[in-house]
């Protein structure tokens, strides 16, 4: 469930894993905060001064209550999820030699926890007991399936490699990330209940209300690993990931694919349903665009003359990238080294040398697919269904 928000959240406008911003709610009207309580003067009722600091303090009371509770909440779910002891996957990802290259500035192969995008519409992290989770599947279904953790436990896990996308992530942007993901495939639970003819898209529901349009299509595909996940580069889900349950999506921008704290998944179609985003302006259907970017030299950070590697990472979830190319101060493209891939469902590294004069240089980047497509070259804001473009980086060289 999708940033740079390495471990952050996004503004409002943001969309992605849920792939949306956090909205601060208002006081309502009429709250009393410390603010509205004005010290006795003259001209003031002294009763009404009293009654609003007495009002005042009870407040404060409440949130400080309020506030303690979320916290020993918190701190309890995440003794459980630091005792809970995952089944071993009946299958592991093998990573191929070769598959991450060992350059200063470039991105791991698999972004650490706690540098992974976070984009949701939670104001508080929801803190949930997996003995008391349940996913309820409805809809056009053949029967109505009430699922516990252990349920799908029970069922048996695999190990997923699948780099994740936000809808949000700008052309050179950092809402992107890639991990290993243990879970079971979305088409075996949806099996369990039986999809009814006509159908063609699952909502997906969080515990927080948020909701999800996620092609039918793209979660009962044999050929794509549409996954709930329950636990995240070797350990379980964190608390800020979606622990204890999350769909992961390949091919789809997060706002469409990445429930966190995922409840529901109700089987119905894009004209009976509508999930969060849609009505807000962005596509009920989200395929990803694939892209590269350039994680070294840094923008705005002078290299040395001589020579010097220009690398990054490209992706093209569910199709793989064919090649990546280097073009310096407009000249002709160059093919850049990739590093050997996992799946078509994560990202590559890829690296040029380049022998670097002094001056300032435009460095530009482009991406094709396993498909033949060249990455699309005209830029596009994120709305209504991500961005593109090439990224041009000034590099300043001394």
């Amino acid at each position: 469930t999708a940033g740079a928000q390495a471990g952050s959240t996004a503004g409002a406008q943001a969309a992605g894993a849920h792939d949306s911003g956090a909205v601060i709610a208002e006081p309502e009207d009429g709250g009393v905060g410390p603010a509205d309580v004005e010290p006795a003067r003259p001209g003031i009722d002294r009763r009404r001064f009293f009654v609003l600091a007495a009002l005042a303090g009870a407040s404060a009371l409440v949130v400080g209550i309020t506030a303690r509770t979320v916290s020993m909440a918190v701190s309890s779910v995440e003794a459980i999820r630091g005792a809970l002891k995952l089944p071993t996957p009946k299958t592991r990802v093998t990573v191929p030699q070769g598959a991450e290259l060992d350059i200063p500035g470039l991105s791991k192969l698999f972004t650490p926890n706690k540098d992974f995008y976070r984009v949701d519409t939670a104001l508080t992290v929801p803190s949930i007991d997996p003995d008391t989770w349940r996913l309820v599947i409805d809809g056009m279904v053949d029967q109505r399936v009430e699922m516990s953790f252990q349920d799908l436990l029970d069922m048996g896990l695999d190990e997923y490699a699948i780099t994740l996308t936000c809808v949000s992530n700008e052309v050179g942007g950092e809402l992107v990330g890639n991990a290993k993901w243990l879970g079971v495939p979305l088409r075996d639970v949806l099996k369990k209940a039986g999809v009814k003819s006509g159908a063609d898209m699952v909502l997906s529901r969080s515990v927080d209300g948020y909701t999800a349009s996620t092609p039918l299509s793209a979660l009962t595909d044999d050929n794509l690993d549409a996954i709930l996940a329950v636990g995240m580069n070797g350990e379980p889900l964190p608390l800020e990931h979606g622990f204890p349950v999350r769909m992961v999506v390949p091919g789809l921008y997060g706002y469409v694919s990445a429930t966190k704290w995922l409840t529901e998944l109700k089987v119905t179609t894009f004209d009976k349903d509508e999930a969060y985003w849609t009505p807000r302006g962005y596509s009920a259907e989200a395929p990803i665009k694939f892209a590269s970017r350039v994680d070294t030299p840094k923008i705005g950070e002078a290299v040395a003359a001589g020579k010097i590697p220009i690398a990054g990472v490209a992706w093209a979830q569910s199709v793989g990238i064919e090649r990546v190319e280097v073009s310096i101060d407009n000249g002709d493209w160059m093919p850049a080294t990739l590093s050997a891939p996992i799946n078509d469902d994560t990202w590559v590294q890829w690296f040029m040398e380049w022998d670097a004069t002094p001056g300032t240089h435009y460095v530009a980047v482009r991406a094709v697919n396993k498909n033949g497509d060249l990455q699309i070259e005209e830029r596009a804001p994120i709305a209504p269904n991500g961005s593109s473009g090439w990224q041009r980086s000034l590099i300043r060289v001394n």
